[in-house]
């Protein structure tokens, strides 16, 4: 199901009356930061994921010797 023409003209004719000329703007910047952002996040959870699953790996291949304590 893709939209055609008329469909998009009719959703862009709608948000013109609902918001107004003046509110457009704002709200695509509004959309656009909130994009970045979004982004931003995605990236720095990758990232800091990656960093976990190297510590975990590096963890697994250079076990740590067990060292009895005293009791």
């Amino acid at each position: 199901m893709s939209l055609g023409i008329t469909e998009i003209t009719l959703i862009l004719v709608v948000i013109l009356l609902l918001f107004g000329g003046k509110r457009i703007p704002e709200l695509a910047r509004a959309l656009g930061k909130a994009s970045y952002e979004y982004k931003k996040a995605k990236e720095l959870i990758k990232k800091e994921t990656n960093e976990i699953k190297e510590a975990l790996e590096d963890a697994q291949e250079k076990p740590e010797e067990y060292k009895p304590t005293d009791v």
